[in-house]
């Protein structure tokens, strides 16, 4: 990497930079267990420790310790390891990683910001707890299925910005696209999981737990197309729809976590790109 230095200990980033990142990658929500009630009480995990369950159509994924801690974190990695892990989806041993981990969205993240995420994220205490191992039906468990995948879909490259578009605009594509990677959740995917990206933020029908993504573009009927650009700041900010109810699920914890911590002008900036986008409608319906 262009920023390992002799060492292998990576770069002098930003830990403040890091701090506003990490918000906006989501990093806390994702690799900290809330804990839950009911028939599943686990207790709050620590901050980063990893073990929340994501389950999927193609079985149950638990989110990695990334704390500092030598054994069960990645406290043993160089910023390379840490580059090659976000911008490749491979390990430090070059296994391939599951795309439950949206590394096909943050190999588009600017080197700045990964440098400086990785300053921050090597500042959280170190906890001692093993990872889970996923818990996938046939054939997706199978480590050779996460290769081909990656062979299959998995393109590394950093997001250009459109010369055509303002500032403002390509702010948002890059924090939609790359680093908050709402694509992610928010588009449909084929039967190996792959985001079908002819209908981008469309909805997944199929989403995280077993909920229903919403559709995100400006579409009429399907998507947020009445929505003004006040009700998107708002609903970013502090998660209240155009109908006064407040927004629930796993979007409640992005809001919360991540949108909210974000400056006015991201916000905006966010809200900016998705209303540009084309219309899609339900499937068969066309844009």
């Amino acid at each position: 990497s262009a920023f390992g230095d002799a060492s292998g200990k990576g770069p002098g980033g930003d830990v403040k930079r890091g701090v506003y990142v990490f918000d906006a990658a989501g990093c806390g929500s994702c690799h900290t267990d809330p804990g839950r009630r009911g028939k599943d009480p686990r207790p709050k995990g620590e901050p980063l420790a990893g073990g929340l369950p994501i389950v999927t159509k193609f079985g149950t994924y638990y989110v990695p310790n990334i704390t500092p801690d030598p054994q069960h974190g990645i406290g043993g990695w160089t910023f390379d390891d840490f580059d090659r892990a976000l911008r490749q989806g491979r390990s430090p041993s070059g296994d391939p990683y599951y795309p439950s981990f949206p590394y096909p969205s943050y190999t588009l993240m600017a080197d700045r910001d990964v440098a400086d995420l990785w300053a921050y994220v090597k500042t959280f205490p170190s906890v001692s707890r093993p990872d889970r191992p996923h818990d996938l039906d046939f054939p997706y468990s199978l480590r050779s299925m996460a290769a081909t995948w990656l062979s299959m879909y998995f393109h590394e490259g950093r997001l250009e910005r459109d010369p055509t578009k303002s500032a403002q605009w390509n702010r948002g594509a890059y924090l939609v696209r790359a680093v908050a990677h709402c694509g992610e959740c928010h588009s449909p995917r084929g039967y190996l999981g792959a985001v079908d990206h002819d209908r981008a933020l469309a909805g997944n029908p199929d989403g995280p737990d077993g909920d229903k993504v919403p559709n995100i573009t400006p579409h009429q009927k399907a998507g947020i197309g009445t929505w003004s650009l006040g009700d998107m700041l708002e609903y970013l900010d502090s998660g209240m729809l155009p109908d006064g109810d407040f927004v629930g699920a796993a979007m409640a914890d992005v809001v919360e976590n991540s949108t909210s911590k974000m400056t006015a002008a991201d916000r905006r900036a966010i809200a900016v790109y998705l209303k540009s986008l084309p219309p899609i409608g339900k499937a068969g319906d066309g844009k």
